[in-house]
């Protein structure tokens, strides 16, 4: 098989990257090298900063591009949501200013048609639903705003849950969690459970009603970071429909040494325990320090299908990791 043929045909999901806290200044301050000062260039331009823009996309094939809006409660404790809509506003002047190469898109159809017309298709999601200020109706008002995934913590505790890395009470979803997955189903928005507290992930599979998303999380037993879904937890996400995204960030790869090789281990594990329907990728670009070998921007993802076919997936089977399973669960979600 030509794996670039394979990649160039498919259609390429990617649920997470934090590039728009590259274009929104008050998350460029000298002390955040790890992303650099892009708040005036852009997503038009290639860059050499980071690892996302509309050039490098196109490049790397991808066809779906999910960007993240948060309001980062460590930087910005007292305007989350402020943070969070003008992250948004940023995405939308982008898109217009390059309208030529990339279209919001809110439902199944609208990637299908920027797949058609050589295109990136920009998703919104939700990273911690601090931005939504102890409100359950803002999640509404994100939903017009074209925002259809959300995570309910990042990392830290916050008036919906436990996160990963504030869990010492070992506490799962409070009432208003609940409330935001009732809603987040009610509206056919995506329910994100990268972040969460262990006891939060199985409030929310016992809760929502819909397929849920890990967009960016890894397998446990090849690398046992908490940010990272144990076995059980990968099997509870595939019977409800869902789909793990593979995160790049070395911590969440290997202990020792992350590669692209690596990545596709993780790959390797979830297809062992639940078959090829239920795992993707969820890069992390431009939220990241470092990346694997081998996957240093968004260019390189072409370097995935090589792998996957030379380790001897078949070429529906790759086209069901790229994207085609993130596909299904946003046309099951989303419409």
């Amino acid at each position: 098989m030509d794996y670039d043929e394979i990649h160039r045909g498919s259609v390429v999901v990617d649920t997470h990257c934090d590039t728009l806290k590259c274009l929104l200044p008050v998350f460029t301050r000298p002390r955040d090298s790890m992303w650099g000062d892009r708040s005036k260039m852009g997503m038009g331009a290639r860059s050499s900063l980071g690892h996302v823009d509309v050039p490098r996309l196109l490049e790397g094939g991808v066809t779906c591009q999910v960007f993240a809006v948060s309001g980062e409660r460590s930087r910005t404790p007292s305007h989350s949501l402020r943070t969070a809509l003008e992250m948004v506003d940023r995405f939308y002047r982008e898109c217009k200013a390059n309208s030529d190469t990339i279209v919001p898109a809110t439902t199944h159809g609208d990637i299908i048609r920027a797949k058609r017309d050589g295109k990136v298709a920009a998703m919104l999601s939700i990273e911690g639903c601090d931005v939504v200020e102890g409100s359950v109706d803002m999640l509404s008002v994100f939903h017009r705003l074209g925002v259809r995934m959300a995570g309910l913590v990042h990392s830290l505790r916050n008036e919906l849950a436990d996160g990963v890395a504030d869990r010492r009470t070992g506490g799962g979803l409070s009432e208003l969690g609940v409330q935001a997955v009732e809603e987040l189903n009610r509206l056919g928005m995506i329910v994100d459970v990268s972040h969460l507290s262990d006891e939060g992930f199985w409030d929310v599979m016992e809760l929502s009603k819909a397929p849920v998303v890990a967009s960016h999380s890894n397998a446990r037993a090849v690398c046992g970071h908490p940010r990272n879904l144990t076995d059980d937890m990968i099997r509870a996400l595939a019977e409800k429909g869902g789909v793990t995204g593979m995160n790049f960030a070395p911590a969440f790869v290997h202990p020792r040494r992350a590669t692209l090789e690596a990545v596709v281990d993780h790959i390797d594990h979830i297809v062992g325990l639940v078959g090829p329907g239920h795992v993707g990728l969820g890069s992390d670009f431009d939220g990241i320090p470092s990346t694997p070998v081998g996957l240093e921007d968004a260019t390189k993802m072409p370097g995935l299908t090589e792998e996957l076919v030379r380790r001897g997936y078949c070429e529906e089977d790759v086209r069901k990791i790229l994207g085609g399973n993130h596909l299904r669960l946003i046309k099951a979600v989303c419409g």
